[in-house]
Parts: C-alpha cells; sequence; structure tokens
C-alpha cells in the first residue's frame, strides 16, 4: 500500500529545488576549480615563454629553434585564455540558472503551479554542451524536466549560440601570438632593465641546455594532458 502512495504521490516541491541547487553547486565547483587550474597553466605557460626567448638569446646557434618554441608556447597561452574565458562565462550562466530556478520554485508557493521557462531552457542547453559539465548538467535538466521548470529534449528544441567555438580554440592566427609575445617580452625587458654590456654568469654547458630543454618539454606535456582533460 505505501508503495502505491509512493508511486502515486506528488513529487515535493522542497527536495526537487534541494536537488537541483545541490547539483548546480557543485557543478559552479567544479567551474571554480577549472578556472583556477587555467590560472596556473597560464602562469607556467608565460614562464615558458621567457626561458624560450632567454635561450635563443644567449646561444645563436638555438636562436631560430627557441623561436618556434615561444611561438608554440603562445599559441598555447591563447588556447589556455579562451578555454578560461569560456569558463568564467558559463560559470556566470550557471549562476543565473541557479537565481531563475529558485524565483521559478518561489512562484509555485505562491501560486500553486509552474510554467516552463524559455530563459531556463536556453541556458541549460548551452551548458549541456560544454564537455566539462555535460554529465551533471544532464542530471540538471532531468531534475528540472521532473519540477516542470523546462520542457523534455531541451538539447534538441533550442539551437546553441556559438556552435563551433570549441573548435574555433585550436587556431591562433598569427597577429595573435604576435601580440601575446610582445606583451609578455615586452614586459620582461621592462621589469629586467637593460641588458648588461658584460655577461655576469657563465654560459651554460649543452648538458646543462639539453637537460633545460627536457623539462620544458616535460612541463609542456603536463600542461597539454591537464587542458585535454578539462575539454574531455
Amino acid at each position: 500500500m505505501e508503495t502505491l502512495k509512493a508511486m502515486f504521490a506528488k513529487p515535493d516541491p522542497n527536495a526537487q529545488m534541494r536537488k537541483c541547487n545541490q547539483l548546480i553547486r557543485s557543478n559552479l565547483r567544479k567551474l571554480d576549480r577549472d578556472i583556477a587550474a587555467m590560472k596556473q597553466v597560464e602562469q607556467k605557460t608565460k614562464g615558458l615563454i621567457v626561458a624560450a626567448d632567454r635561450r635563443g638569446a644567449r646561444d645563436a646557434t638555438r636562436r631560430a629553434q627557441a623561436q618556434r618554441e615561444a611561438r608554440e608556447f603562445a599559441r598555447e597561452l591563447i588556447r589556455t585564455r579562451r578555454t578560461s574565458a569560456r569558463l568564467v562565462t558559463s560559470k556566470a550562466q550557471l549562476s543565473s540558472v541557479q537565481m531563475q530556478v529558485n524565483e521559478t520554485f518561489a512562484v509555485r508557493k505562491i501560486e500553486g503551479s509552474i510554467k516552463a521557462s524559455v530563459g531556463i531552457m536556453r541556458d541549460v542547453n548551452r551548458l549541456i554542451h560544454l564537455p566539462e559539465l555535460a554529465h551533471t548538467m544532464q542530471e540538471l535538466s532531468v531534475e528540472l524536466v521532473k519540477a516542470g521548470v523546462i520542457e523534455e529534449m531541451v538539447g534538441e528544441n533550442l539551437p546553441v549560440d556559438g556552435d563551433g567555438v570549441l573548435e574555433d580554440e585550436e587556431m591562433a592566427a598569427d597577429s595573435e601570438v604576435d601580440k601575446v609575445l610582445g606583451e609578455i617580452l615586452k614586459g620582461k625587458m621592462e621589469k629586467a632593465g637593460p641588458m648588461p654590456s658584460t655577461p655576469v654568469a657563465p654560459e651554460p654547458t649543452p648538458a646543462e641546455l639539453e637537460d633545460e630543454e627536457d623539462d620544458q618539454e616535460a612541463m609542456m606535456d603536463q600542461m597539454r594532458n591537464r587542458l585535454e582533460a578539462l575539454r574531455s
């Protein structure tokens, strides 16, 4: 008998609201962690650009290779910044969803009914298509459908603004690369001041240079893996 009552009983609106807020807060915490990770990657990549520039400045035979590495690091930095900006935008959208969901449940308490929100549907639809949030946003959409806040088949009913943005992140124009290099290396030169006329330290040996390059490559591989983990 109790089982039949449970099957036909109406869902508790307060429980539904708590469940939705729990999922939203979980996503917000994940976005905060991802944004912090991107900031760390950005700082490390800036350091790699400066190190490559210094390596090319002290060894003319390696200058061309160092310049190529610096440009590759600059492209990684551009991708990192784009990912970070997308995560910040997603956090703002998710915070907006949370506010709208709570407002919808508040109206339900007053009026005794609930109306599906096109605005929430649109925001949820955008967030579902983000790799970082796809799984938990699917869970949230199910809960919102159960509560009547949005309608079913969100991903199919509404177009997603900015389709193809993720693919564009893989491309960085030469002008963007030049701008990033100018920003970082100019700042380094201004901070360091004019170069001394005589060397103040002995030149590193070939073995030391090789070890330094291995360390730079290992760090770059680590950062690429972190970026890929965020996108997957």
